[in-house]
């Protein structure tokens, strides 16, 4: 399946080719950025995806706590579509399901909570379960 999404202004996109059959399950980390940001997370290993940035200037990473993922920001309309990170020299990402354009609504999100989870065991999840084949095509 294949889904479009964008930041609300649309500087920064995406295209997500999700595994056929496998069902999108949105999942709300408790952070205090993610609840302020009202994002709604999902990733399947096998996923593939390409966000693009339209203008790197209003396009914004911001870290906090662990400093091993990279929220990006749009700076134009305050919405985060895409979190990155890296992990042995790879870079695995989830997405916003509530930046999806043209799809219907999605089950509630699954409530999740990653507060004091040892940053080794944090990484190794994410290269686990988070999407893995990731490019970002800059302005």
């Amino acid at each position: 399946m294949q889904i479009h999404g964008a930041c609300h202004c649309g500087n920064i996109t995406f295209d997500l080719r999700w595994p056929d059959g496998v069902p999108v399950q949105p999942r709300a980390c408790g952070c205090t950025f993610c609840q302020k940001h009202g994002a709604a997370w999902t990733a399947h290993p096998d996923a593939a995806l390409r966000v693009r940035i339209g203008d790197a200037a209003h396009a914004a990473r911001h870290r906090f706590g662990t400093n091993t993922a990279d929220f990006h920001v749009c700076t134009v309309c305050g919405v985060v579509p895409v979190c990155t990170s890296e992990v042995d020299d790879r870079l695995h990402a989830v997405v916003n399901t509530r930046t999806f354009e043209g799809l219907g609504a999605f089950p509630e999100p699954v409530a999740v909570d990653f507060d004091g989870e040892e940053t080794s065991s944090r990484l190794e999840r994410r290269a686990r379960h988070w999407i893995g084949h990731v490019v970002i095509e800059p302005a």
